[in-house]
C-alpha cells in the first residue's frame, strides 16, 4: 500500500494543496519496509575514476586550476586576507588588486617525479591555483601589504576613510 508524501513546500507552509489549480501534483509514493526491495548497483565504467586515480598529467592536461581556501576579516583599520599556501615561494605568487577585487595566483611545483603507480595516496594539489575575492569596503591600494610566513599568506589592505568629510570653498564670480 502506498501513501502520498507531502512536498517540501507543503511541509514548510503547512498547506495541504498545491498553489495552482492544475492536477499536476508531484507526489512520491512511500513504501513500507516490507515492500521495499533492494536496488541493484551498476558497476562503474572503466572511464569513471575517483580523484585518487587521477594522475598529475591528467590534471595538467585538463588545465584545471586549483582554488585557494581563504579567511577574510576586518580589524579597525584593515581588511585582512589569509590563505595557507605551503610549498610556494614568494616569487611564485602574484597578488593583484583591481578596484574592489583581490586576485591571488600562483603555482605549486612538485620537486621530484614519482610514477603514478608508486603512489598510495595523492591528495596534495600540484599546479597552478588562483582565488579572487570581492572586497567588502573600499581600500587604499597604494598601502596594501602582503607577506608569506610559515606557509601562511597574509594580505593587509588598509580601509579607505570614506566617511571623511572634505569641505571645499565656494567661489563667486
Amino acid at each position: 500500500m502506498t501513501k502520498e508524501k507531502r512536498s517540501f513546500f507543503e511541509k514548510l507552509t503547512g498547506a495541504s494543496h498545491t498553489l495552482d489549480n492544475t492536477d499536476t501534483q508531484t507526489s512520491m509514493p512511500v513504501y513500507s519496509e516490507e515492500e521495499e526491495t533492494a536496488m541493484p548497483m551498476q558497476q562503474q565504467s572503466q572511464q569513471a575514476q575517483s580523484p585518487q586515480d587521477w594522475s598529475t598529467s591528467e590534471i595538467a592536461q585538463n588545465d584545471a586550476e586549483g582554488q585557494l581556501t581563504i579567511d577574510v576579516y576586518q580589524t579597525d583599520n584593515d581588511i585582512v586576507i589569509k590563505s595557507t599556501i605551503a610549498g610556494v615561494k614568494p616569487e611564485d605568487l602574484d597578488v593583484a588588486i583591481n578596484n574592489d577585487m583581490v586576485t591571488i595566483k600562483g603555482e605549486r611545483r612538485q620537486e621530484e617525479v614519482v610514477e603514478d603507480e608508486n603512489y598510495y595516496y595523492q591528495e596534495c594539489y600540484w599546479g597552478s591555483f588562483s582565488r579572487s575575492v570581492v572586497l567588502p569596503v573600499d581600500v587604499v591600494v597604494e598601502k596594501a601589504e602582503a607577506s608569506l610566513k610559515n606557509g601562511i599568506l597574509t594580505i593587509r589592505l588598509p580601509k579607505a576613510q570614506t566617511n571623511k568629510v572634505k569641505k571645499i570653498q565656494v567661489r563667486g564670480f
